[in-house]
């Protein structure tokens, strides 16, 4: 009995609290370093998202300090590090627009409220019931409306207002683009050109850090005319923020019931993405309802700091994993880093300049737009397509609820057709007896040296966690993993990235997979794709028979290669 709660409880415990229990002096040490990098690339961040969202740029800062610590503090991710994102722009800025900041905070808690929930109620594997296209399509969308936010100050353009709706945003600044300014535009190019650098020398280079600290100087000395943020904001105010309970509007709840649905589902779908990114970054594995939870408790407490709506960011989670973070330390570290520039170097934020920033989203709306995966989508099949294409579109011209919402009805009845499609009635015949026989695994040799999973059932989006089982195991593996395919009577785009995905972890633990026996439909996407550029076009097997013919001819290739190094 009391093994079993102990079981419980951990399951409940924040990783923090479990990694702690071994914490050395050494770990903290490569802790500190990280805290302190990834805060510093917070910084100009968690003010130009902010600014997007139409805020102060102190609310992004508050936002990164507070929801920072309380989601390593209580996450379930080794080294997640928690803040304002882009996800959020677009959303905060409508939110702001047509319901004040009393509006905003009051969905952030509602959204964090339904994040709690969500993760006590173990829907932390949820996310996986949200189809590859639809995510890839809102993420494009996000990207493509965060960049046209940007080009105002980006070109130093003098518009009284910036429209909210796509179409008029781009009409106004076309209107205005006789007014654009060369210095602006050079500092923001240059902002652009120095974190591409930054990237290419090395990824452990804070690009954000050392691109806004080029732009400022630069600015500064030559005494250039650009808005900076003393003169749009008038600076930011030295201090920690002050706790403050929100209004509480009932009149407002009604019409923040989608909006805060949008963020809680946004907030859940970019925060365990990027605990995902981590795991492999970081070779942990994550428990995604306390990170939920966690997310939740952040979201319910940012606003009482003035702060915006939090999740998990995927780029400054590698830039703590790639600085050496061991735990969850190295977040709270980053966000006692942001308080102390808080604390002692507030007034030199004033002479930031807005274009610097504007540069510095450029480069984040393109990162997080992923648009290297849109070659490989417009190869599959039109329904996945369109449904991209439709969630996309929605995303851009329309509303961000409306998008996904729109994505996620389109993507369920094309599951239903989808499964309903993979339902056959065959006689059973000699021929068709003597066909299966070089698929049976009873009289088959595996030798040491090779293990074999199969799929059964459809792989499609919602199932395909359940492989991870194999990348879970990875250091227990044989040099040759066989996926048998047999019994997968269809496949999508989310499965397809599904099996990339552990094509790249094996090969690049060094290991070979073969894939075998794939029936017609999954074998017809999977050329599709160009798959076999993935695994190799040898890998791919007609049954299992000829994988295990094709794995001894790989196992001997290996030990020929082990013995030239030798």
């Amino acid at each position: 009995m009391a093994s079993t709660f102990l079981r419980w409880d951990e399951q409940w415990l924040p990783k923090s609290v479990l990694l702690l229990r071994h914490y050395t002096l050494n770990k903290f040490g490569h802790d500190l370093v990280a805290g302190i990098t990834v805060g510093l690339v917070a910084l100009p961040l968690a003010m130009a998202f902010s600014i997007a969202s139409g805020l102060t740029p102190q609310a992004g800062i508050y936002c990164a300090m507070v929801t920072g610590f309380l989601i390593s503090a209580l996450g379930g991710s080794k080294a997640q590090i928690g803040g304002p994102t882009g996800a959020f722009v677009v959303v905060v800025a409508g939110i702001v627009a047509a319901h004040g900041i009393d509006g905003l905070f009051m969905c952030t808690v509602m959204a964090g409220v339904l994040l709690v929930v969500m993760g006590l109620s173990r829907m932390g594997s949820a996310v996986n019931y949200i189809p590859r296209p639809v995510v890839l399509g809102f993420t494009n969308g996000i990207a493509v409306l965060i960049a046209s936010t940007q080009i105002k100050d980006f070109f130093g353009l003098k518009m009284d207002k910036t429209p909210g709706e796509f179409w008029l945003r781009i009409k106004t600044i076309a209107a205005a683009f006789p007014t654009w300014s060369s210095r602006a535009t050079m500092l923001a190019g240059g902002t652009v050109i120095v974190m591409i650098v930054c990237r290419l020398i090395s990824t452990r280079i804070p690009g954000p850090i050392v691109a806004m600290l080029g732009a400022t100087i630069a600015a500064y000395w030559l005494k250039l005319p650009v808005e900076t943020i003393g003169s749009r904001f008038g600076g930011i105010p030295s201090g920690l923020p002050h706790l403050a309970i929100p209004q509480f509007r009932p009149e407002l709840i009604h019409g923040l019931l989608g909006p805060a649905l949008t963020v809680a589902m946004l907030g859940a779908i970019e925060s365990l993405m990027s605990a995902v990114v981590a795991d492999r970054m970081s070779h942990d594995h994550h428990n995604p309802n306390v990170e939920l939870v966690a997310q939740g408790i952040a979201n319910m407490v940012s606003p009482m700091f003035g702060g915006l709506p939090a999740t998990g960011a995927i780029a400054r989670t590698a830039t703590n994993i790639r600085s050496g973070a061991q735990t969850p330390v190295a977040g709270m570290i980053h966000a006692f880093t942001l308080m102390c520039i808080l604390l002692f170097a507030a007034p030199y934020a004033s002479y930031i300049p807005m274009a610097a920033l504007a540069g510095i989203l450029m480069i984040v709306s393109y990162n997080m737009g992923e648009w290297r995966e849109i070659p490989q989508l417009l190869k599959l099949t039109k329904t996945d397509i369109s449904v991209w294409f439709v969630t996309f579109a929605l995303t851009v011209f329309a509303d961000l609820t409306v998008a996904v919402e729109a994505g996620m009805i389109l993507a369920a009845l094309l599951f239903i057709a989808r499964v309903a499609s993979t339902t056959t009635v065959s006689q059973v015949t000699g021929d068709y007896v003597e066909d299966a026989r070089v698929h049976i695994l009873q009289d088959k040799d595996i030798p040491d040296y090779v293990t074999i999973f199969r799929i059964h059932g459809p792989f499609l989006f919602g199932a395909t966690d359940k492989v991870a089982m194999i990348t879970e195991r990875l250091a227990e593996l044989p040099p040759v993993v066989i996926i048998r395919l047999r019994n997968m009577t269809a496949i999508d785009a989310t499965g397809l990235f599904a099996l990339e995905e552990i094509a790249r972890q094996l090969h690049a633990s060094g290991r070979a997979l073969i894939l075998c026996g794939a029936r017609e439909q999954p074998a017809k996407l999977m050329h599709q794709a160009e798959f076999e550029e993935v695994v190799g076009k040898d890998n791919i097997c007609a049954n299992v028979d000829e994988a295990l013919r094709r794995a001894e001819e790989v196992h001997a290739a290996m030990n020929t290669v082990a013995d030239t190094i030798k």
